[in-house]
């Protein structure tokens, strides 16, 4: 054991002096609160993100493909289908799914309300697996009987208790056209996906009865949607997607569909980063006051080690090995309090929010072990390095004057 790690150990684990100590253990309160909030904040705008992002990603796809003109509205419009576009995009190892669907406005009558919707139309290629984990009541459409299924139609509750339906009322939809036609639905279905621009706009039905309405061909559509393997190589997929497209077509990802909810996502990350710019301010503070304290409040030690013929450097390393420590017991106990917390908050959704606001009933947690550990090293780097510099006070104690002072 070297000589600054003895006496390092000797006033931090034998230490008899009741001031620092209240001091240190401040401190060490300050880097737990701060590591432990700087986890839980990360920790909180991965779960935002994942979750709102998922509920985008299941609802409209990760990418729509239209047809390329200057058609703005809610009616899609029709193009042939082509299969060797799909076989094209599937062969690429970046696409997973893509599935026809039609989109054409409505208003739905019942209980005498009425309720101006776009209905989503999709056929038995579908993928259900995000309305299975967002549905509140019923089932999806049943495709096996194509003609029955023309007459299903999921809605969603915020429709729901707008026009006092449930599952198995019976409504009628309008479709504004020449001649107007009326079409009766049973409710099959109640979801909720907790994105306000989802729930009060779409219903979801049969792809082949948007088909008759329009008088269609049987093989035209109003676009594919498009799911990708990973997220985080979006901008990737759509490069692919767009090599294989016909000239006739143009693929718009969610982002872009979306533009006002993925901008505000990304903001998160600016404020997170001036929250742990602030966070790790106040840790650092915090340690360099404390150090301040203890070489006040060793002033004479330090007088007697110089006399006995210590370095500056050598006395330096005792208060640095100290203040490590301090360090250390600080990250572990954030560490705790952060992983604790979110783990508790994953287990019973006790923080709440309001659901209007952010897409969803309870503050989300998603941990990344990558992001812990970079905390956890940026934390112990910074505050060593800053803490030479009122380390080197010890340098200007005179031991004369410290040895005579009490």
């Amino acid at each position: 054991m070297s000589f600054a790690s003895f006496i390092a150990g000797r006033i931090t684990f034998k230490s008899t002096r009741t001031f620092s100590k209240l001091i240190v253990r401040i401190a060490i309160v300050g880097i737990m609160l701060g590591l432990g909030i700087m986890i839980l904040s990360l920790a909180v705008v991965r779960g935002f993100k994942q979750e709102i992002r998922e509920k985008m990603r299941g609802f409209a796809g990760d990418m729509q493909v239209v047809k390329y003109d200057l058609n703005n509205s809610y009616e899609n419009s029709p193009f042939l289908t082509d299969p060797k576009f799909v076989k094209e995009a599937l062969h690429k190892t970046t696409i997973t799914k893509v599935m026809p669907f039609a989109t054409k406005p409505g208003i739905i009558k019942a209980n005498n309300e009425i309720e101006g919707v776009v209905l989503k139309g999709v056929d038995k290629t579908y993928d259900w697996s995000f309305f299975k984990k967002i549905i509140v009541a019923g089932r999806v459409i049943d495709f096996s009987d194509s003609i029955a299924a023309q007459k299903e139609i999921m809605i969603s509750q915020q429709t729901a208790d707008r026009l006092k339906l449930k599952v198995g009322d019976k409504l009628l939809m309008y479709f504004i056209q020449q001649p107007l036609r009326e079409r009766s639905f049973k409710i099959v279905g109640i979801f909720s996906s907790g994105v306000d621009e989802v729930d009060k706009t779409y219903v979801v039905g049969s792809l082949s009865l948007i088909q008759r309405l329009n008088d269609w061909l049987p093989t035209q559509i109003g676009g594919y949607e498009i799911r990708v393997k990973d997220f985080d190589l979006l901008n990737y997929a759509e490069n692919n997607i767009n090599d294989v497209l016909p000239t006739k077509l143009k693929a718009y990802t969610v982002e872009q569909t979306y533009p006002t909810i993925f901008e505000w996502l990304s903001l998160l990350d600016t404020n997170t980063v001036v929250m742990l710019a602030l966070m790790l301010i106040v840790a650092v503070i915090n340690m360099i006051s404390a150090l301040l304290i203890m070489i006040l409040e060793r002033t004479s030690m330090i007088g007697m080690l110089k006399a006995m013929g210590a370095t500056n450097w050598s006395i330096q390393q005792i208060f640095l090995i100290n203040a490590s420590y301090l360090v250390g017991v600080g990250m572990v106990l954030g560490n705790l309090f952060g992983f604790g917390l979110g783990i508790f908050q994953n287990l019973t959704h006790t923080f709440k929010l309001d659901p209007a606001s952010y897409y969803m009933p309870f503050v989300p947690i998603q941990f990344n072990w990558l992001d812990a550990v970079e905390l956890n090293l940026g934390i112990l780097i910074v505050c060593l390095v800053v803490l030479v510099i009122p380390s080197m006070l010890v340098s200007k104690i005179s031991p004369v004057k410290a040895i005579r002072f009490k």
